[in-house]
């Protein structure tokens, strides 16, 4: 009996053992966050739990999965967005200014059947990202001046990278969301100092561009306004000239009156003088 116990003891052990090994390699759990391929003598033969536009977290293909134990293989994939950064690139902008540029792009596996056979891992399809949102980058900036990052047409150009990074993407299964400009940096010294010139020179001028169309439109305002009082003028005279002449006479006594009380010049008229009829009645 003392012996057979053992022997008991060692055999169930065993048995749970490999009972263990063929529970791990028949099921597995396809957490939320995964995509899974399964791979059967290097052939994807199912994907569980793939990516779909507005799923609802919770109601997923995730959960536990039975493959074949010994002969089926699982590649995870991430199903969330992943991030490749771009090294630094040196791009020349179309007024000739050398820029240090960072810039990253993010992006998300959509497609983890094409991912596999294509890229066979998610690391490849970083490492074949990059070098063409590198390429990307230059071309779309070597297009446009130094001054285009600052302004809002740096939108549009985040927008050319990314439908252009994202041709390539589609091959490997993914789908980039965005990408951006970290830093796009003059060098330091003389380069930098121009630049700063130029933009200040191009703005000068947009100014003096501003303040010409307004001098413009304020002449043509003050042309309508002194049309439109002439008309006036006009009227009052046809419907009552005697008024017309005392009001117009009135203005002019005021600008003349008013010149003389502030000390700036001095008047001397004959009483007789046809300036002043009105202070005679009109006579």
């Amino acid at each position: 009996m003392n012996g057979l116990f053992p022997r008991n003891a060692i055999a169930l052990a065993i048995f749970a053992i490999v009972l263990l090994i063929l529970l791990g390699s028949t099921f597995s759990i396809v957490p939320e966050t995964k995509q899974a391929v399964v791979v059967r003598f290097g052939e994807p033969v199912a994907i569980y739990n793939p990516y779909k536009p507005g799923e609802t977290f919770g109601r997923t293909g995730s959960g536990l999965k039975i493959r074949m134990p010994f002969t089926d293989q699982v590649v995870w994939i991430d199903k969330r967005i992943q991030s490749v950064e771009m090294e630094r690139q040196q791009v020349l902008s179309t007024d000739q200014l050398r820029l240090q540029v960072d810039a990253f792009a993010r992006y998300r596996i959509t497609n983890p059947l094409r991912m596999y056979i294509a890229a066979g891992s998610e690391e490849r399809v970083s490492d074949a990202l990059r070098p063409i949102l590198g390429s990307a980058l230059r071309n779309e900036l070597g297009k446009r001046p130094f001054a285009s990052l600052l302004s809002a047409e740096r939108g549009a150009v985040m927008d050319n990278i990314r439908i252009s990074l994202n041709r390539v993407a589609r091959q490997y299964g993914a789908e980039v969301i965005d990408v951006r400009i970290k830093r796009a940096d003059l060098p330091d010294g003389t380069p930098l100092q121009s630049a700063f010139e130029r933009m200040r020179t191009a703005r000068d001028q947009e100014a003096r561009t501003i303040r010409a169309e307004g001098a413009k439109q304020a002449a043509l305002i003050r042309a309508d306004a002194d049309a439109s009082a002439a008309k006036i003028y006009a009227q009052a005279y046809n419907q009552d000239p005697k008024f017309y002449d005392f009001y117009r006479a009135m203005q002019a006594y005021g600008t003349t009156f008013g010149a003389n009380a502030r000390g700036q010049t001095s008047v001397i008229l004959s009483a007789d003088n046809d300036f002043l009829r009105e202070f005679k009645g009109g006579r």
